[in-house]
């Protein structure tokens, strides 16, 4: 049970308002894009799409078995007052939700992809995890004990994702009267910013008020401007990276700390708790916001246009397998997720100006026309054939150039 059939419908309306505040912000000279940070962000968003299409986790299950078994029938027509009903339970889920992603580790692990980024944009909402599949079933089975039917449940998940989106914004102000209903921009700025005077506030995700009843409601003040990203950078563009890195920390503290109480502690703990044997051996540089800088990288024009041509291959081909997934033999399914999650990484690598990438993606490209050749990657044939043969070409010339060049410096 997931929701990227109706997310399919509405991924080129993000794409064209992603597109238009662009547009306005450079006509209104205040540009908040960078392509590095842009490509990542809708990179993490197409990959965040996979790990549904595979049935990854035990949700499906849990909410077919719930469903089934202890389905209480409260709720179990299609009226309208049930789909008002479901709308506003959802939202008081997801509120629980978020909010406990900020308060306990494991949960933040998972979560903290959606804050990476340092610039807030619209395309910083598609800043979605890969991992979430693993625990957020658990705050949403109430709605199925009570008999919400599951095509109602499934359209109310996918209309809360979707009305996220516009809030992403520094480009619309104060509302009045709605930003005290419904989370606004102005909030939700606020729920990015890692100012200490903003920080872990406004969880909502379409209603505010959940935070102001719970009291995690924080308001905008014009003489604070919000510094946006994790108090801990990640600095580095790589899609996998982002969603494995405080997994990576938290296995390791678990593995470096002596005691076996905070072994265990740490997975439940709060995102900033450490043992204090890990946190003195192994102290964690956090951002001083009086000299924040944001993370950038230079690189060449050639690897620029690579690694965007990267990205709309993977819009292109992701468009078309959300509408198809179904029709899919699911060895080549997972065939094609291993594909776009690595053409994805090293697009990341081109912007960290990482010169080994070509190498590694004329390797990519052989090993998928090799595939190809013995009867994998039968979906949109043409299109990844297309692809992958123009990526095997221009990565084979860099190669070659790069290989000229150094013989030639060594002569």
């Amino acid at each position: 049970m997931h929701t990227s059939n109706l997310i399919a419908y509405v991924v080129p309306i993000f794409i064209l308002m992603i597109f238009s505040e662009f547009l306005y912000g450079y006509f209104k000279k205040k540009n908040n894009y960078r392509l590095n940070d842009t490509v990542t962000s809708i990179g993490l968003g197409l990959m965040s799409r996979y790990p549904a299409l595979l049935g990854l986790g035990v949700q499906g299950l849990v909410y077919a078995f719930i469903s089934q078994q202890f389905n209480l029938g409260l709720l179990a027509s299609y009226d309208l007052y049930v789909w008002v009903i479901a709308f506003v339970l959802y939202d008081l889920s997801y509120y629980w939700l978020h909010r406990s992603h900020h308060q306990i580790k494991v949960l933040w692990a998972s979560h903290v992809v959606h804050h990476h980024g340092e610039e807030f944009n619209l395309s910083t909402a598609l800043r979605q995890t890969g991992t979430d599949f693993l625990f957020k079933w658990i705050f949403y089975t109430p709605m199925l004990l009570l008999g919400i039917p599951v095509e109602i449940f499934v359209t109310v998940a996918a209309l809360n994702l979707i009305y996220q989106f516009w809030v992403h914004t520094e480009h619309i102000g104060r509302l009045g009267i709605i930003d005290y209903i419904f989370v606004t921009p102005s909030n939700h700025r606020i729920h990015h910013a890692q100012n200490k005077e903003y920080i872990d506030a406004n969880y909502g995700g379409v209603f505010i008020l959940w935070d102001r009843m719970f009291g995690t409601f924080i308001d905008e003040r014009e003489d604070l401007k919000p510094i946006y990203g994790t108090s801990k950078p990640l600095n580095s563009w790589n899609p996998l990276w982002a969603n494995l890195e405080v997994w990576n920390e938290m296995i390791k503290d678990t593995w470096r700390t002596k005691r076996w109480r905070d072994k265990v502690a740490l997975w439940f703990s709060t995102p900033k708790w450490r043992p204090a044997d890990v946190a003195e051996k192994y102290p964690i540089k956090k951002n001083d916001l009086s000299q924040f800088r944001k993370f950038d990288t230079k690189t060449s024009l050639y690897a620029k246009i690579f690694g965007f041509a990267h990205l709309v291959f993977v819009s292109v081909y992701t468009q078309g397998v959300l509408f198809n997934s179904a029709s899919i033999e699911y060895v080549d399914l997972m065939l094609i997720s291993l594909n776009i999650v690595t053409v994805l990484v090293f697009a990341s690598f081109m912007y960290e100006n990482r010169a080994f990438v070509f190498y590694l993606e004329l390797i990519r490209s052989l090993s998928v026309l090799t595939l190809i050749s013995v009867g994998y990657f039968n979906f949109m044939p043409e299109i990844i054939l297309g692809y992958t043969a123009f990526s095997a070409a221009v990565s084979a010339g860099i190669v070659f150039k790069d290989r000229f060049l150094s013989l030639s410096e060594a002569r």
